[in-house]
């Protein structure tokens, strides 16, 4: 495939020009980082408006919720709308929700904020994935989808520390007025660039799963599994920091954080690449697997530190590997619903995200952490046996090379 200049030097290997990829990046990145700050920030937030830290985790909760609730309507509205209009809206909504948010003069209105930036949000992740597959080259669409994955997951471990340090010397309104003006900027070169990138129609199925029992089937099952994906890796995240500060070990939890990014880095281009190479269903049985086995692991060595840090760092490569598969798999099944069909995958992640906060802090209590791992590894578990009952590859596709 060409770009409109006819000038293959300016393309990568997946089909995109490298500029499309970097924006991609950098709206996941941003993206990412606002919805990775807010745990940070929480205690400044509850010292400047005078609320319990405890009642400012509801700024978490109704992102989250609202982000499940508006995502599927903003895919179906995506697929069937310019896909790059609705991308620079979602990130112009985003923008002026955070510089609501730095604005906001109490709690009540700050909720309304973040429930405006989970909606934002929930039109831009899906939406940038789908423009990104729907142009990529078949034999290389998970790589690429990786590539693009890890903005957010270098979110994770670099822009929301960067963020919490940001707010320590300017405060936390700070934050979010320069993630609003990173937003807004960004929006200007996606309403161009993507209306120029001609779309990859290679290696599209000829008969696509996407009508009668068989395609429902795969669509409830896809999200059947990521939800059951995301409750084990972050039943493993969200309680590693509070249970290493209740054990002495304090000053290892940053660092112990990193090597967690690094490996779920790592992990998902590790992941794109093989689903590209040995099939998308095939790599994220054996991510599930591994995810299994080594979140069991990381209950096994939790009291020894640095037997944790390198258990963390494998547990992170084999459970983000599955994510950039399944995106594949999801778009290879249903070409012409792309966008819809990867809102209600990434609303399933919040699902299992949310049921792993929820169900995770009594069990934890009652159970004790490295326990609570083994209740994560058998979602993993479950999650593996329920990916080897779909089909590999849509009917009439054929074996990439």
């Amino acid at each position: 495939m060409e770009s409109t200049s006819g000038d293959q030097a300016t393309e990568t290997t997946a089909g995109l020009g490298v500029g499309l990829v970097v924006l991609a990046w950098l709206t996941q990145f941003l993206v990412g980082t606002d919805l990775f700050v807010v745990a940070p920030l929480l205690p400044a937030i509850a010292a400047s408006l005078d609320v319990s830290p405890a009642s400012t985790g509801l700024l978490i909760t109704v992102f989250s919720i609202a982000y499940v609730v508006a995502s599927p309507f903003a895919g179906w509205l995506s697929d069937r709308k310019d896909r790059a209009t609705i991308l620079v809206w979602a990130l112009l909504l985003f923008s002026v929700a955070n510089i609501a948010t730095a604005l906001a003069p109490n709690f009540g209105l700050l909720l309304v904020t973040r429930v405006v930036a989970g909606v934002a949000a929930a039109a831009t992740g899906p939406t940038v994935y789908s423009l990104v597959s729907t142009r990529a080259r078949p034999q290389a669409r998970a790589q690429v989808l990786a590539v693009v994955g890890s903005g957010l997951l270098t979110a994770l471990w670099v822009g929301a520390p960067a963020g919490s340090l940001l707010s320590q010397h300017v405060g936390w309104e700070a934050t979010f007025v320069i993630l609003a003006a990173g937003t807004f900027l960004l929006a200007l070169p996606n309403a161009f660039a993507w209306r120029n990138a001609p779309r990859s129609v290679s290696g599209t199925p000829k008969e696509p799963v996407t009508d009668g029992r068989t395609g429902r089937g795969v669509a409830m099952s896809g999200v059947a599994v990521t939800t059951l994906w995301a409750f084990s890796v972050y039943s493993l995240y969200t309680f590693l920091a509070v249970a290493l500060h209740a054990d002495g070990r304090a000053t290892a939890v940053t660092w112990l954080l990193v090597v967690y990014g690094v490996g779920a880095v790592i992990g998902g281009q590790v992941g794109g690449r093989f689903a590209d190479r040995a099939g998308a269903v095939r790599v994220t049985r054996s991510a599930l697997a591994l995810t299994a086995v080594l979140e069991a692991v990381v209950a096994l060595v939790y009291p020894v530190t640095w037997g944790l840090a390198c258990a963390l760092g494998l547990f992170a490569l084999a459970g983000y590997a599955f994510f950039p598969a399944q995106q594949r798999h999801l778009v290879d099944m249903f070409p012409d619903r792309a966008t819809g069909i990867l809102s209600w995958n990434n609303s399933a992640l919040f699902v299992g995200l949310s049921l792993a906060g929820a169900v995770g802090g009594q069990a934890v209590d009652s159970l004790g952490y490295p326990t609570f791992l083994y209740i994560g590894a058998a979602a993993a578990v479950a999650a593996f046996l329920l990916a080897g009952r779909r089909p590999g590859r849509p009917s009439g596709r054929p074996a990439l090379p």
